[in-house]
C-alpha cells in the first residue's frame, strides 16, 4: 500500500458494539457502542454513541450518551475504538 493510499476495511456495526472505546487523551475507558449514527443518503458513519457516564449520587441512572463523531475516531481496532475527546475537569472538593 502505498503512502496515500487509503485501506478500506468494512465492519458491521454488531461488531462495533463488543468493543471498548477508550478515549486517547486521558486513556480512560468510556465503554462500548451503544448505537450509532448513519448518513442515510451516503450510508458513511457518522458518529458512535456510548453510555454517558453515572452521575456521583444516581445509583441507577446516568447521564446523557455521550456521540463521538466520526473525525474524534483516530483508530478501529479488533478489540478496540481509540477517540479522542476532551478529558473532562477534574471533580472539585
Amino acid at each position: 500500500m502505498s503512502c496515500g493510499e487509503v485501506r478500506a476495511i468494512l465492519v458491521r456495526t454488531s461488531e462495533l458494539r463488543t468493543r471498548e472505546v477508550i478515549n486517547i487523551s486521558d486513556g480512560r475507558k468510556l465503554g462500548s457502542v451503544i448505537d450509532v449514527d448513519i448518513d442515510l443518503e451516503s450510508g458513511r458513519l457518522r458518529a458512535i454513541v456510548v453510555p454517558g457516564p453515572r452521575g456521583m449520587f444516581s445509583m441507577f441512572g446516568r447521564n446523557e450518551d455521550v456521540v463521538i463523531p466520526w473525525d474524534k475516531i483516530k483508530r478501529i481496532g479488533q478489540d478496540v475504538i481509540l477517540v479522542e475527546r476532551p478529558s473532562p475537569p477534574p471533580l472539585s472538593r
